[in-house]
């Protein structure tokens, strides 16, 4: 998933600041530039454990368009960073799917010619699903 962040830029003697809206109370810092990125992943990993941990849903990343023009982010560069939410989304389940057999050589195909990215079908449709569910 990628969330977005909002980056307030530091100076020589503040670090900067990183704000993830889609986050309740989700913030970090950097003091040198290159560390935005890891910190803000950080921020959000552990703010997700937290949830998870305490069986709150698990806020899902909107577009940065959704932000960009709020007065509280005025003058901060946006970005987004990307977080494996998987293991935050609860157990797995095992469901029956039916599918035509065509769509499912056409996916078997695509897995097996990328198994470094998906590691099964059900890790493709799972990681197809979860990109349509946060476009909506």
């Amino acid at each position: 998933m990628l969330y977005p962040i909002a980056i307030e830029r530091g100076d020589k003697d503040t670090a900067h600041g990183i704000v993830v809206p889609d986050i309740t109370g989700c913030y970090s810092a950097a003091d040198n530039y290159n560390d935005i990125f890891e910190n803000a992943a950080e921020a959000i990993t552990g703010h997700l454990e937290c949830l998870a941990e305490a069986g709150e849903d698990i806020p899902l990343p909107s577009n940065i368009e959704n932000y960009i023009d709020e007065p509280e982010f005025k003058g901060m560069t946006w970005a987004v960073v990307a977080v494996d939410v998987s293991r935050y989304l609860g157990k797995t389940e095992k469901v029956n799917v039916t599918l035509p057999s065509r769509l499912i050589h056409l996916i078997d195909a695509k897995v097996a010619s990328n198994k470094e990215r998906y590691k099964s079908r059900s890790a493709y449709l799972s990681t197809l699903a979860e990109k349509d569910l946060i476009l909506d």
